[in-house]
């Protein structure tokens, strides 16, 4: 019989943080959309620059925390909250700053869903049979090839990229590492894009959001996901050869 005092044995107080991550989501879409997006940074571009002359040290503290909240509570504004840190920071260290925030707030979300449902799902996945079984083997033998390659693929959703390893069992280290360094091609992308916001501004403009799938920005980036499945390729070709 599961200890009801104790938060590891009652069901309903370990999914609390991962249903605290749901209703902000919810709430954030409702309320906070028109303030975090490019039209609130353009308003506001001059005292946040401001602010940042003043006090360096604390901007850089307060925006990596709200970066890290936006993505902890899978809030609408993460492609604006690195927009502004091309803005405020330049590429770099403003990518620093950026990719910081972001693997910050990834990491909360992991450990809320692992928290709430991962662990449980992880055990039962262990303790089946069949294709269900066989697929988290395939990924368990394969787990930094395929951290990397959920980051490193445009299409994945950055919050889906940190709820799939919650509900497989990854690791906390993997995850973080993976993180941190599957983002940051993309991140450099998104900065530098910021970094040149006050020339669009200055015309008008809105910046180009679908940079990163012009063919001289995808490639690389394609070239970098074939290297992280390449492994898992090997493994399978070695695999039919001895058969």
């Amino acid at each position: 019989m599961p200890d009801t005092d104790d938060p590891r044995g009652n069901p309903i107080l370990r999914r609390l943080p991962l249903a605290g991550v749901a209703l902000a989501a919810v709430l954030g879409a409702i309320f906070l959309r028109d303030y975090l997006s490019f039209e609130a940074l353009a308003e506001n571009r001059e005292a946040l620059l401001a602010f940042r002359d003043a006090n360096y040290i604390g901007t850089v503290l307060v925006f990596v925390a709200i970066y890290a909240a936006v993505v902890a509570f899978s809030l609408p504004g993460a492609t604006i909250m690195t927009l502004t840190g091309g803005f405020l920071f330049a590429t770099f260290p403003g990518a620093l700053f950026n990719v910081t925030g972001a693997t910050l707030g990834a990491i909360a979300l992991f450990l809320a869903a692992r928290w709430g449902l991962g662990a449980q799902l992880a055990s039962r996945i262990d303790a089946s049979e069949g294709t269900v079984r066989k697929i988290k083997a395939g990924i368990d033998e394969n787990q930094w090839s395929m951290l990397f390659l959920i980051r490193l693929v445009p299409a994945v959703p950055f919050f889906v990229a940190n709820l799939i390893p919650a509900f497989m069992g990854v690791p906390l280290y993997r995850f973080a590492v993976s993180t941190f360094l599957g983002i940051i091609p993309g991140a450099v992308v998104y900065t530098s894009v910021g970094a040149g916001l006050g020339e669009v501004f200055a015309r008008g403009e809105t910046p180009n959001l679908g940079i990163i799938f012009e063919p001289q920005i995808l490639l690389p980036i394609l070239g970098l996901c074939a290297l992280a499945a390449l492994p898992i390729l090997l493994k399978a070709l070695r695999g039919r050869k001895g058969l």
